[in-house]
This record gives C-alpha cells, sequence and structure tokens, in this order.
C-alpha cells in the first residue's frame, strides 16, 4: 500500500478538530518540553497527550498549528547530523508532511516569525489553556504584532479559546484505533500481574527474603519485554499493611508468609495507558479473613461491572459498589449495627468511608487518569445542594455523565481495614483492592483486562503453578 492512501487517525483527527474551532478558527498545540532529573541528565520523554493525540509525533520541541480551513502546520527542529549522533534521529520538516500527512513542516526557529501571518484573519485563537508555562505570553506576542499591521488591514483574533475543552470531548470517546492499542497494553500489564504473582509463591515456597521491589522489577521486565514504553505510573506493589496506604509506592518491604500484597500497575503502550489492581495471598492460599474482604470487594466489583453500559451514569457503578460493600461491612462486623444503623443509614452518614474512601473509577485513556468531564454537559444548568454528612460541607451536585458506547473507565473497588476500636482483629492491616479496564459498549462493557485471574479460585490455582 503506498503512504498516500494508509489511513492515518492523527489526520481524522485534526480534520475534526479544525470543524469544531469553525472556518476562522486556529489552533496551537505544542508539544512536551524535555524535563531536567538533574544536572545535565533529562528525564525520559515523554509526548503531550494533546499533541501526540492530534500528529502522532514523538519529538519534542515542536508546535502543531491547525486552521478551520483544515490546513496542519508543523514546527519542528531540522535536521542536524552532529545532534543526531547524541541525541538520535530527527524526522525533520522535509519528511514531516508526508509521514504525517501534513499539509506544511517548518524548523521550529520560524515558528515567531510565522504566527502572525498564520494569526492573520483569524476570529479567534484556541490554545490548551494552564499546561505550557509560558504560552500564554508568546501567544500575547504574536497577538500583537498582528495588532502592530491593522494600519496594512491585517485582523487581529478576537477571542482567546481553551483548547482542552474541544480536544478533551473528543478524547473522551475512543476510536478503534485507541481501542486496540488500549486492549494490547492491558494484555501486557496483565501478564506481567501474573508473572509478579507467580514470583510472589515461588519465592516463599523456596524460603527465599522476598520484597516489594522484587516485584516490581517483574513487572518492569514484563512491560518492557513486550514493547510498552514506560509505566503508565509509579508502580504499587504494597504488602500487608503497607496496602492500607491508597498511594503507596514499591520500596523494600519485606513480604511475609501470610500477609497479603496489593499491586496497582499498568504499562503505557504507545501512549495510552492501563490501570490494573490485583490483591493476592503472598503465599498462594487466602486465610478465611483475607478471603471473606476480597470476596466481599469482588462482589461489590461485579455490582458495579453489571450497570457500566451505554445510557448509565458514570456515577452508577459507585452506587452499586457502595451498596454491596456498606450491607457487607455490617456483615462482617466492621461496622456495628447498633452504633450506625442500616444500610441505608450507612450510605446516607457515609459511614462506609471509613474502609473506602476513594471512587470506583475514573477515565482511562492516553493519561491514566484521562481527560474528561465527569458531569453531563448538556445538563450543567441543573444543580443541587447538599451538605456533606462527614465534614459538614456544602456540595453542589450537577448530573453525572452519561456514559457512551466507546468511553474507558476502570472499575475499582477496595476495603481498607486500619486497627481501630470495634473493628474484628482478624481484619486488622488488611487492604484490597481490585481494579479492571472497561470500554463501554451498548449492551454492557468489554473488560479488557481480565486475562490476570480475579477470583480466588483462579488466583490460588495459578499461584500453585
Amino acid at each position: 500500500m503506498t503512504l498516500s492512501k494508509v489511513v492515518s487517525p492523527y489526520a481524522n483527527r485534526r480534520a475534526r478538530l479544525a470543524k469544531l474551532i469553525g472556518p476562522k478558527g486556529i489552533a496551537i498545540v505544542p508539544a512536551a518540553p524535555e524535563q531536567q532529573r538533574n544536572r545535565d541528565n533529562d528525564f525520559l520523554f515523554r509526548q503531550d497527550s494533546y499533541f501526540y493525540y492530534l500528529s502522532g509525533f514523538t519529538e519534542p520541541n515542536a508546535t502543531l498549528v491547525i486552521t478551520g480551513d483544515g490546513k496542519s502546520t508543523l514546527f519542528c527542529q531540522p535536521k542536524d547530523v552532529e545532534r543526531e549522533i547524541w541525541n538520535g534521529y530527527r524526522l525533520g520538516p522535509e519528511a514531516a508532511p508526508a509521514a504525517l500527512r501534513l499539509d506544511a513542516a517548518l524548523p521550529i526557529a520560524d515558528l515567531d516569525a510565522k504566527l502572525p501571518t498564520l494569526l492573520d484573519g483569524r476570529d479567534a485563537v484556541w490554545y490548551p489553556f494552564a499546561t505550557h508555562k509560558g504560552l500564554e505570553t508568546r501567544i500575547d506576542a504574536w497577538l500583537g504584532s498582528v495588532r502592530d499591521r491593522v494600519r496594512y488591514g491585517t485582523l487581529c483574533p478576537q477571542q482567546q479559546r481553551d483548547l482542552c475543552g474541544v480536544l478533551d470531548e473528543m478524547r473522551l470517546v475512543k476510536d478503534t484505533t485507541e481501542q486496540a492499542t488500549m486492549r494490547r497494553a492491558a494484555q501486557i500489564s496483565a501478564g506481567a500481574h501474573i508473572r509478579a504473582m507467580q514470583l510472589s509463591s515461588r519465592m516463599l515456597r523456596a524460603g527465599q527474603e522476598l520484597r516489594e521491589y522484587h516485584l516490581d522489577a517483574e513487572l518492569l521486565h514484563e512491560f518492557r519485554r513486550h514493547g510498552s514504553q514506560y509505566p503508565a505510573y509509579g508502580s504499587i506493589v504494597a504488602a500487608g499493611a503497607n496496602a492500607c496506604v491508597l498511594h503507596y509506592r514499591a520500596d523494600t518491604g519485606l513480604i511475609r508468609d501470610g500477609e497479603l500484597v496489593l499491586i496497582d500497575a499498568g504499562c503505557e503502550l504507545d501512549g495510552y495507558a492501563s490501570d490494573i489492581t490485583r490483591s493476592f495471598p503472598a503465599n498462594g492460599k487466602f486465610s478465611s479473613a483475607q478471603r471473606a474482604l476480597y470476596e466481599l470487594v469482588l462482589a461489590s466489583q461485579e455490582a458495579a461491572i453489571a450497570v457500566t453500559k451505554a445510557g448509565a451514569r458514570f456515577t452508577d457503578p459507585h452506587d452499586a459498589t457502595v451498596k454491596v460493600l456498606a450491607q457487607g461491612m455490617l456483615d462482617l462486623g466492621l461496622l456495628g449495627k447498633n452504633k450506625v444503623g442500616g444500610l441505608d443509614d450507612v450510605i446516607e452518614k457515609r459511614a462506609y468511608f471509613q474502609f473506602y474512601m476513594h471512587r470506583t473509577g475514573h477515565w482511562i485513556g492516553m493519561d491514566v487518569h484521562d481527560c474528561g468531564a465527569y458531569t453531563e454537559p448538556s445538563e450543567t444548568g441543573r444543580v443541587s445542594e447538599r451538605k456533606d454528612a462527614l465534614t459538614g460541607e456544602t456540595i453542589k451536585d450537577r448530573p453525572a455523565r452519561i456514559l457512551q458506547s466507546g468511553m474507558a473507565l476502570t472499575i475499582e473497588p477496595g476495603l481498607y481495614v486500619r486497627p481501630a476500636d470495634g473493628v474484628p482483629e482478624q481484619f486488622h492491616n488488611i487492604g484490597i483492592r481490585i481494579e479492571d479496564d472497561a470500554i463501554v459498549t451498548d449492551n454492557g462493557c468489554e473488560l479488557i483486562s481480565r486475562d490476570v485471574p480475579v477470583t480466588v479460585a483462579e488466583i490460588e490455582a495459578l499461584m500453585r503453578g
């Protein structure tokens, strides 16, 4: 197939964006800057998600300009043999139009000189607000150059608009290309979780010292072995009581026989994140207390999965989770009925918050906590107020987002039991979270991360192997 006939999802997205900003609009999207780590060493470069979504271009020091008439121009680093010897290959302005399906490409050094011309005659300039330090100042300078020439007939844009809102809505529904990449990322991450589970039981059976960083190393190995560029976020590998710290990071903690291990980890593949959590017994066998709490969390996740479908609200999975968890807390004695009342009282007073203090999911895509409004845009005028049962703060509620086919979200209930008066001792210091990635469909949702076992029987069987 010739290059010109290959369908480019990036070109399609740019065409969609051009229509959304209007025929006289212009959008300016910078690449991510390189970030210094220490002295003369930079952090590993990761492209800006908005820029990559529209271009597929992975080099730093670049800017993409899209006009409402559908024309796209990339400003990028020129070819430089000496710099490429040190820092790697550059595509360059000459090759970029054909490779990226662009109308034009110019050296990044020409940006300040060319932008006033591109802005002339436009009615609005769109760019991502508050995401690139110094961008607003540069745009003010470009607009100033246009205004300086109004006596010669130039027309300066009268509006500055936030591009994030438009792109967030576009990115919220994943196209088939994005979905395929996310499935592959989840598949790789599932394999990494399996590898970590099996190493845990194997090392303990052999009488070897096992620490959290041993399992973290297995995750990273499996990510890279299958082509992932990086972890999507800092992996959480938490043994024993550490699992009750929600954002704990893999450290030197000793993993003991009889403890649970919580791993929250996912790779990033070609710009798209995965996000999976599994909780498992380090030795491969659940105790009765661990099993009771684990099966409660799993039941709450299944309730959330059952209501995740097109037409449902984003909050429906959370509400379903809370109902199951709250009843389980009463049944297991985590909450005393004489003290907190029945199920409706636990939910209304948020008494469950002692053991479950986060939401049941978030959008996922190019960013692990992906962009997109959680309220329904068509109903933003509907606002109600309530007083929070725990803080007494007045909360303004707007209708939650209506799920559409192609949206992607996590489903991740949990229980975190810290020692406290009235809490049965057999549950102390047990932290459990179960998280899967889901793509919304017309009739339900597709769980793309279930290649890693999730039931008690499946986990125990895997870890015996």
